[in-house]
């Protein structure tokens, strides 16, 4: 059966989207059979890979129940990975199933048809800790955490926690955290260190060791609708990201 894993923050512009995108393309890279679904409106996860869905065509008709999540799928992009894609109306989605007596189990029930053709299915949630991510968390069996290097992101983190042990308590007690992951590091600022030794200092078990810089060619690379290792192969972010893989296989055995 493949591992969902849910990429959560609910802080916009700290790397979810950069984070699973390229997660999925470098887990298909070494040979996973992979699921990217764009679980945000903003449909950032999709262009990011330079494809475009429709109202009829995004997650948001699957959760609607019009069509299944298979039909929706965009079959090997790059070999070896899917891509659910997303669509603006995915807030309109939302908000129906707010009403539905199995709205926050939308996203679990599609998963079941399809989740043993797929070792690893990444979920990029949108920013916020809304019904849309909480889908997520109730289908995913673990959590990954990206966050920036700044002091709000301590914030952030405690509500995500408490959020995660939420949804352990009511709905999913398999949940677990995959790792908390720092992005946009820059270690020529003091206060990016202190962030990354404080929250390694509370919750040495929950944080990745791979540390994410801050590079500009991963922002290029989305614009281009290109992964990192595709548009900047050599570059520090690329090295990051395929480090962060490598970590994320170990830990999935």
């Amino acid at each position: 059966m493949g591992r969902a894993i849910a990429v959560v923050n609910q802080k916009g512009g700290v790397g979810k989207t950069t984070t699973a995108l390229n997660l999925a393309v470098l887990c298909a890279i070494a040979g996973k059979r992979c699921l990217l679904v764009d679980f945000d409106p903003q449909a950032n996860a999709s262009s990011g890979l330079n494809l475009q869905a429709s109202r009829s065509t995004g997650i948001g008709a699957a959760l609607a129940g019009s069509i299944s999540l298979e039909s929706i799928l965009i079959t090997k992009p790059l070999p070896n990975l899917d891509v659910a894609p997303s669509h603006q109306t995915l807030v309109d989605v939302e908000q129906h199933l707010v009403a539905q007596p199995a709205g926050k189990t939308a996203l679990q029930n599609l998963f079941k048809p399809i989740r043993d053709k797929y070792e690893f299915i990444f979920i990029d949630c949108p920013p916020s800790l809304g019904l849309l991510p909480l889908n997520a968390l109730i289908a995913a069996d673990s959590v990954l955490v990206p966050i920036q290097c700044e002091y709000y992101a301590m914030e952030g983190l405690t509500q995500i926690l408490a959020t995660i042990k939420q949804v352990r308590e009511s709905y999913n007690p398999k949940l677990r955290i995959e790792g908390i992951l720092f992005t946009m590091f820059d270690n020529t600022l003091q206060h990016s260190v202190e962030i990354i030794e404080e929250v390694s200092g509370h919750l040495p078990d929950e944080t990745m060791n791979t540390i994410i810089p801050r590079d500009v060619t991963l922002s290029e690379a989305a614009s281009f609708g290109k992964p990192i290792v595709h548009y900047a192969p050599g570059s520090r972010g690329a090295r990051a990201y395929i480090e962060l893989t490598r970590e994320i296989l170990s830990a999935n055995g």
